[in-house]
């Protein structure tokens, strides 16, 4: 096992006590948390890494944020920039560490930021407003862009929308620096599609239906002119799929192993965490287990890098719960009393920078076209 020090970011809606992004270490070998310091964010949503480890970007109030990471893990303001939208709910960062991406669930919004190999957050180089309307009426049916994510290829950007049941496949075009809309997958009516993962391999897409409580399985090939995806499997996140109260739950998170084998989802309402193995040759999963994760609302879930432990962030309880996977006897036991953390968004480890020196770059804005 590798001697690198990992962390833990909790990021939190800070109408209460929380101050907006909890630092913890993390005891990889023991599979436990320990908080160590807090950083001042407005309603951080949502947080990414930079591809390089040194940054952390973050979703608040006043659109991104990005700080700087010490060889702890504890964070540093760069700067900010406002996003002209609504509050984001989702952040990726694209294969060359040239785009930050940030999803508008309020407002249907995809929006593209520049970021500097010095750190700092630039210029708005695109935003997409999505149209359209769902078919639900009990929700507020116009476009939710709840997740973002660029394929494995880096070609194309996926901007799933939970509100008019579809994902948007834009091309990334690095000489314009904007988005073209190049197709759209059409997902069932009143599924609420909520987030897309690819496998290790970049072969597959997993994407999570909140309503309809499911994960469908694609195959992806952008080799061609355009992006293919073909559904190949669906498979129920729920403990019981002939559940008929099941209109109560809700899909909520979706994280992919490290170990690129097995994949982990939750679902709030029943209050659940489910895990897949992944077949390697064709993608397909095998549900093993789908058990209580004591707490209520799992909003989302991360797998420590030893693939041996999860933690779990209880949005309406308040906690983080901390568990060991038994992969043979396909269960997971608690591994500590849980962690109180108020309206926990999302939850994140990562390894810590090695260094902290500072890349040396001019900061240049791209011409406008």
């Amino acid at each position: 096992m590798s001697e690198k020090k990992y962390v833990a970011y909790v990021g939190s809606y800070t109408h209460g006590s929380s101050k907006g992004i909890l630092v913890y270490d993390v005891d990889v070998k023991e599979g436990t948390l320990k908080e160590r310091s807090e950083t001042k964010v407005s309603n951080a949503s949502h947080v990414a890494v930079s591809k390089n480890g040194k940054y952390l970007y973050s979703i608040e109030d006043e659109g991104v944020a990005v700080f700087r990471r010490d060889v702890n893990g504890d964070l540093t303001r760069i700067n900010s920039v406002d996003i002209d939208g609504m509050r984001g709910c989702f952040l990726a960062t694209d294969v060359d560490g040239k785009y930050l991406y940030v999803a508008g669930y309020h407002d249907g919004k995809v929006t593209v930021v520049h970021t500097h190999r010095d750190g700092r957050l630039g210029s708005l180089m695109d935003g997409i407003f999505h149209s359209g309307l769902g078919s639900v009426a009990e929700r507020n049916f116009r476009p939710h862009v709840n997740c973002v994510r660029p394929t494995p290829d880096n070609k194309y950007l996926c901007a799933v929308d939970n509100g008019i049941d579809q994902v948007k496949i834009y091309r990334i075009n690095k000489r314009t620096n904007k988005l073209e809309l190049v197709d759209i997958l059409r997902c069932p009516r009143e599924s609420g599609p909520r987030i897309i993962r690819f496998s290790a391999s970049g072969k597959y897409a997993y994407i999570l239906f909140e309503l309809s409580n499911e994960i469908k399985v694609y195959t992806y090939d952008g080799s061609g002119k355009l992006p293919e995806f073909e559904l190949i499997q669906t498979i129920s996140t729920l403990s019981d799929a002939n559940d008929k109260d099941a209109v109560h739950n809700a899909a909520s998170g979706l994280a992919l192993a490290p170990d690129g084998l097995h994949l982990f989802c939750t679902t709030a309402g029943e209050n659940t965490v489910s895990m897949y193995e992944i077949n390697p040759a064709d993608g397909t999963l095998t549900k093993k287990f789908t058990l209580p994760v004591s707490g209520d609302y799992p909003k989302d879930l991360v797998i420590f890098p030893d693939n041996q432990h999860i933690a779990v962030a209880n949005h309406s309880s308040n906690t983080v719960t901390v568990f060991t996977v038994d992969y043979e006897k396909n269960i997971i036991l608690m591994r500590e009393k849980p962690h109180r953390v108020e309206t926990p968004n999302c939850i994140h480890i990562w390894a810590c920078p090695e260094d902290e020196k500072e890349v040396e770059t001019e900061w240049v804005e791209p011409a406008d076209e």
